[in-house]
C-alpha cells in the first residue's frame, strides 16, 4: 500500500475582498485537526474570487504567504487559482503546486476558460505533472477542463495516477460535472479530488472518487474539510487488471488500431463543428439552432456536389478552430 492524505477544503469565497486570511486559516484548522493530511487543495479562483479586476503578477503576496503555510505545516500545497496578469496584458487563470518545502515546483494556467461566459481571460497551453517522491505522479486540471477528456487523457498517458480538479461552479450544470468526474475516474483510472467553493466560489458538492468511480466522500452545501487517504497501488492494479478485473482502457487505448483525424486541423474531418455558429452568450428570445436546417444534411449536400464548388458559409476558406 502506498497512502498518501489529501484534503479538500470547500469554503465560502467572497468576490469583493481578498479570502487569503480565510483560506490560512482553514489551513491551521485542517493541521490542527488531522494533522496527518499531506496535501492540501481548495477550489477554483479561491483566493480572490471570480473577478478578473483583481489579476495581478507572479509572484506576489498571497503566494508567499501560502508558501510559508506549505513550509510550516510539511505539506503541499494548491491554493486553488487566482487570475495572473502578464506584462503584456494577457490574463490567465493559474494554479500553483507548492512542496513542503515552499518552493512552487509547477505554474498551470487553466486550457479551457469558460467561454463565453470568460471572456477576456487567455488559454494556457501546458500540461501540470508533478511527482511526490515515493508516492506517485499527480496532474492538475482547472475546473471546464474536465469537460474535455482530452486534457486528462494526455495527463495519464504521462502517468498521472492523482487528478487534483479545482473548480468554480455555481450553476445548474453542477450535476453534469459530477457525473464527469465520476466517469473521468473510470475512463483514466485516476483518483479524481474535484473541489468546489461556496458563495461566490460556487454551489459546493466537492467529491473525491477513486479508480473504480467509487465515489468517497461528496459535501453538501456548507463548508466542509475532507481529508482522504489514498491508496495508489489501488490505481496500479486497477490499470494492471482493468477495472474491478475488466475493463483494462488505458491498455485499449495504447493498443488501438484507429487514428483520430479530427486533432489534425488541416484534415476537414472537423467541418461539422464549423457550421455551430459562434461562440457567444445567448441572447433573450434567441432561436439560435430551431427550425435550423441540420447542418450534416448541407455537409452531405455539399460532399456530392463538390464539382459544382458548392460550400457552406459558416466553414468556407476556415483553417483554423473556428
Amino acid at each position: 500500500m502506498t497512502p498518501f492524505a489529501i484534503a479538500g477544503v470547500q469554503m465560502h469565497v467572497s468576490a469583493l475582498h481578498s479570502n487569503v486570511e480565510a483560506m490560512r486559516h482553514r489551513i491551521e484548522i485542517l493541521m490542527a485537526r488531522f494533522p496527518w493530511t499531506q496535501m492540501v487543495v481548495f477550489s477554483e479562483l479561491a483566493p480572490y474570487g471570480p473577478l478578473d479586476q483583481f489579476a495581478q503578477p507572479f509572484p506576489n503576496d498571497a503566494l508567499a504567504q501560502f508558501q510559508d503555510d506549505a513550509r510550516r505545516f510539511g505539506i503541499w500545497l494548491i491554493p486553488g487559482s487566482m487570475f495572473e496578469k502578464l506584462a503584456d496584458g494577457r490574463i490567465f487563470n493559474t494554479s500553483v503546486v507548492i512542496n513542503p518545502q515552499g518552493e512552487i515546483v509547477k505554474k498551470y494556467a487553466k486550457m479551457f476558460p469558460f467561454k463565453p461566459y470568460e471572456q477576456g481571460i487567455a488559454s494556457g497551453t501546458d500540461f501540470c505533472v508533478f511527482d511526490v517522491p515515493d508516492v506517485g505522479r499527480f496532474g492538475l486540471s482547472i475546473c471546464y477542463d474536465i469537460w474535455f477528456p482530452e486534457t486528462t487523457r494526455q495527463l495519464t498517458s504521462q502517468g498521472v495516477e492523482v487528478l487534483l480538479h479545482p473548480v468554480l461552479t455555481g450553476t445548474t450544470d453542477r450535476d453534469a460535472e459530477i457525473a464527469i468526474a465520476r466517469a473521468t475516474a473510470a475512463q483514466f483510472q485516476c483518483y479524481v479530488f474535484d473541489v468546489n467553493g461556496l458563495g461566490a466560489g460556487g454551489v459546493g458538492r466537492s467529491l473525491v472518487v477513486d479508480p473504480t468511480a467509487t465515489v468517497l466522500h461528496q459535501s453538501a452545501g456548507q463548508e466542509d474539510m475532507f481529508p482522504i487517504e489514498i491508496d495508489l497501488d489501488n490505481v496500479r492494479r486497477q490499470r494492471e487488471t482493468g477495472l474491478n478485473g475488466l475493463g483494462q482502457v488505458l491498455k485499449s487505448f495504447r493498443d488501438r488500431e484507429a487514428d483520430f483525424p479530427i486533432y489534425d486541423r488541416a484534415s476537414g474531418a472537423d467541418a461539422y463543428l464549423h457550421t455551430l455558429g459562434p461562440l457567444e452568450t445567448p441572447k433573450q428570445g434567441s432561436r439560435a439552432g430551431v427550425g435550423v436546417r441540420d447542418p450534416r444534411t448541407v455537409l452531405a449536400e455539399d460532399s456530392r456536389s463538390r464539382a459544382d464548388h458548392v460550400a457552406i458559409p459558416a466553414f468556407k476558406g476556415r483553417t483554423g478552430t473556428g
